[in-house]
């Protein structure tokens, strides 16, 4: 198949993770979700937790009015965070699992056992003119029950497939890797728009970019993690150049 062009989302959580280890108003995950756009993002994410362990209130708000492209709010399906969510009225919302003692997020949404529950979330959130996606696992179930939930989009977990390749376990990447492939293939066929992320990095990414349905990369600690040597602009332009090169393979 033909494959559409492919997005670059910058999540920003980590700059306002450090930020918040000493207090004080610096790094600004605005300033740097500015320069992500400025390098070329063609959008920013953000995960306000309930915790508030990075992102804040005032970042979203900030976000919103500050930058030019879509602004994507990541967060749990609470009444609290459905609240903020529709009057801080992002581009999109991506439902996320989140557990208080995880350090970042540790798979997808359970959205077979949690379908009754989320039906109204993404039901409020789109008669509110925001686009719902649902982060979940590569699996033929979670495509089902996103699709029965009414999402409009799904985003693929690749977490366990790029520890995977990070630990050296190359008979268990392939399988991971495998397992998105099949889950890209049959969400499009479903009719999903198809995000991939967790974990990504530069070979990560040219990999999973010439998977044809999948239309946008969400990607954020490795990138700000690699800012801290090259600075967040030559990270991004080389991210692109991964993203590029995978998707010249389809």
């Amino acid at each position: 198949m033909s494959a559409k062009p492919l997005r670059l989302g910058i999540n920003v959580d980590h700059v306002a993770t450090i930020r918040n280890a000493r207090g004080g108003p610096r790094p600004d995950p605005v300033r740097a979700a500015l320069l992500a756009i400025e390098a070329g993002a063609d959008g920013i994410t953000a995960h306000l937790r309930e915790d508030r362990r990075h992102i804040l209130d005032a970042d979203m708000a900030r976000l919103k009015a500050a930058i030019s492209k879509p602004l994507n709010f990541e967060m749990a399906a609470t009444g609290q965070m459905l609240d903020i969510a529709l009057a801080t009225a992002p581009h999109a919302v991506c439902l996320v699992p989140e557990k208080r003692t995880e350090r970042t997020t540790e798979g997808g949404l359970d959205v077979v056992g949690g379908h009754d529950y989320l039906v109204p979330y993404v039901d409020q959130l789109a008669r509110g003119g925001i686009r719902v996606s649902l982060f979940v696992e590569p699996s033929i179930e979670a495509i089902d029950a996103s699709v029965s939930i009414k999402a409009p989009v799904v985003e693929l977990h690749t977490g366990a497939w790029c520890h995977a390749v990070e630990v050296g376990d190359a008979a268990l990447a392939e399988r991971e890797f495998a397992r998105v492939t099949a889950a890209a293939a049959y969400a499009g066929e479903r009719g999903l728009e198809v995000h991939a992320g967790h974990g990504l990095d530069y070979e990560t990414a040219r990999q999973v970019s010439a998977l044809p349905q999948v239309v946008e990369l969400n990607i954020g600690h490795f990138l700000i993690g690699e800012a801290v040597f090259v600075g967040l602009v030559e990270a991004i332009r080389q991210m692109r150049e991964a993203m590029d090169e995978g998707r010249a393979g389809c």
